[in-house]
């Protein structure tokens, strides 16, 4: 794992280079789906800090089972009906896809006196199979949602469709930054956040200005599951 690790920051510095970007502005989130809580201790031993979860069963189960120097970011799709345990495990939720699941946050939140950062997930290639915001709904669903008392956006997320040559999945990457400038210029916002990019395309997405890559099988191997990664 630590040879991953040390191959997968220098494919980001690298790709950094290439971009004029600073690496450390690039934020790995290791996706733990499927990996047992006595390896992502061995995570965070090798240095990483923050882990993404794709299931609010698997995070309940796992996240009291690690050392609390974890940093925990909720990266698959978040039912309504999971906000309260969302809001109560997750520092960061990357896949709000709706004003209905952003306005149920919110009253999680408030009732904890919590603020809640979030990205929404935004479905650039518009593929059926996937969540996310139509690019098209996105400014009213931010007019909306910055009207939460207790929700922060952060930024957005997307996932590009998977594809072998991952050159394919840079103008989805490319879309998602330009939306990002097209919603701070209109509502004269910080969007820090781009979240995207994963095992098999993370160095286009650093490329096109992402400051977080969800990285899961690059890291930790291939896993028992299919879906492993986010």
């Amino acid at each position: 794992m630590e040879q991953n690790l040390s191959a997968v920051k220098e494919r980001i510095v690298a790709a950094a280079g290439r971009a004029h970007r600073n690496p450390d502005a690039t934020k790995i989130v290791a996706v733990t789906k499927a990996i047992a809580p006595e390896r992502v201790e061995e995570a965070l031993a090798a240095g990483l800090t923050v882990f993404g979860e794709n299931k609010l069963q698997e995070a309940r189960a796992k996240i009291p089972l690690v050392s609390n120097r974890a940093h925990w970011h909720m990266i698959g799709h978040l039912q309504t009906n999971k906000a309260r345990d969302a809001v109560a495990l997750f520092e960061l939720i990357h896949s709000v896809d709706s004003v209905k699941l952003a306005g149920e946050l919110d009253k999680c939140a408030g009732r904890t006196g919590k603020t809640q950062p979030i990205l929404l997930e935004v479905n650039v290639s518009g593929e059926a199979s996937k969540s996310g915001l139509k690019p098209e709904d996105l400014a009213a669903a931010i007019e909306q949602i910055n009207a939460l008392p207790r929700i922060e956006i952060r930024g957005l997320m997307t996932m590009a469709p998977f594809a072998e040559d991952a050159e394919k999945a840079r103008p989805h990457f490319r879309r998602l930054r330009e939306l990002r400038d097209e919603m701070e210029n209109r509502f004269g916002m910080r969007l820090p956040e781009l979240s995207m990019g994963m095992s098999h395309d993370f160095e286009a997405a650093v490329e096109e200005g992402a400051t977080m890559v969800r990285i899961g099988t690059a890291i930790f191997g291939e896993r028992r599951t299919h879906d492993a990664e986010q």
